[in-house]
Protein backbone atom coordinates (compact mmCIF):
# COMPACT_ATOMS: atom_id res chain seq x y z
CA UNK A 1 0.00 0.00 0.00
CA UNK A 2 1.44 3.91 -0.93
CA UNK A 3 1.45 6.44 1.81
CA UNK A 4 -0.68 9.57 1.06
CA UNK A 5 3.11 11.40 0.59
CA UNK A 6 4.03 9.09 -2.56
CA UNK A 7 4.35 11.57 -5.39
CA UNK A 8 1.62 11.19 -8.05
CA UNK A 9 3.81 10.71 -10.69
CA UNK A 10 5.29 7.67 -9.06
CA UNK A 11 2.06 6.49 -8.47
CA UNK A 12 0.34 6.87 -11.87
CA UNK A 13 3.23 6.24 -14.06
CA UNK A 14 4.36 8.21 -17.05
CA UNK A 15 3.49 6.67 -20.73
CA UNK A 16 5.64 7.31 -23.16
CA UNK A 17 5.01 9.66 -25.93
CA UNK A 18 2.60 9.42 -28.81
CA UNK A 19 4.82 9.00 -32.21
CA UNK A 20 4.69 11.48 -35.35
CA UNK A 21 2.40 9.11 -37.10
CA UNK A 22 -0.12 8.78 -34.31
CA UNK A 23 -0.07 13.04 -34.06
CA UNK A 24 -0.70 13.15 -37.80
CA UNK A 25 -3.40 10.32 -37.86
CA UNK A 26 -5.14 12.11 -35.51
CA UNK A 27 -5.11 15.44 -37.33
CA UNK A 28 -6.02 13.82 -40.31
CA UNK A 29 -9.23 12.00 -38.50
CA UNK A 30 -10.05 15.45 -37.58
CA UNK A 31 -10.00 16.71 -40.35
CA UNK A 32 -12.21 14.21 -41.72
CA UNK A 33 -14.37 15.12 -39.78
CA UNK A 34 -14.44 12.19 -37.36
CA UNK A 35 -15.46 13.27 -33.39
CA UNK A 36 -12.89 13.14 -31.02
CA UNK A 37 -14.53 10.37 -29.54
CA UNK A 38 -14.45 8.26 -32.70
CA UNK A 39 -10.89 9.50 -32.92
CA UNK A 40 -10.17 7.62 -29.52
CA UNK A 41 -11.65 4.65 -30.18
CA UNK A 42 -9.85 4.23 -33.54
CA UNK A 43 -6.66 4.67 -32.23
CA UNK A 44 -7.16 3.37 -28.71
CA UNK A 45 -5.85 6.73 -26.92
CA UNK A 46 -7.85 8.44 -24.06
CA UNK A 47 -10.09 11.38 -25.16
CA UNK A 48 -8.46 13.65 -23.06
CA UNK A 49 -5.30 13.13 -25.50
CA UNK A 50 -6.86 13.49 -28.56
CA UNK A 51 -8.17 16.64 -27.68
CA UNK A 52 -4.79 17.92 -26.32
CA UNK A 53 -3.63 17.18 -29.24
CA UNK A 54 -5.53 18.86 -32.00
CA UNK A 55 -5.93 21.81 -29.30
CA UNK A 56 -2.58 22.68 -29.94
CA UNK A 57 -2.62 21.82 -33.95
CA UNK A 58 -5.53 24.29 -33.78
CA UNK A 59 -2.66 26.54 -32.11
CA UNK A 60 0.81 26.16 -33.07
CA UNK A 61 -0.23 24.51 -36.85
CA UNK A 62 1.97 21.79 -35.78
CA UNK A 63 1.90 18.20 -34.78
CA UNK A 64 5.27 17.85 -33.13
CA UNK A 65 6.42 17.72 -30.07
CA UNK A 66 7.28 21.23 -28.71
CA UNK A 67 10.34 20.95 -26.63
CA UNK A 68 9.66 22.03 -23.14
CA UNK A 69 10.74 25.39 -21.12
CA UNK A 70 13.72 25.53 -18.91
CA UNK A 71 13.17 25.82 -15.78
CA UNK A 72 9.53 24.08 -15.85
CA UNK A 73 9.73 20.62 -13.63
CA UNK A 74 7.94 17.66 -14.67
CA UNK A 75 7.11 14.70 -12.43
Amino acid sequence: MQTASTNICERMGRSQELSEFKHGTMIGCHLCNKSIREIALLLNIPQSNVSGIITKWKQLEATATQPQREGVSTC
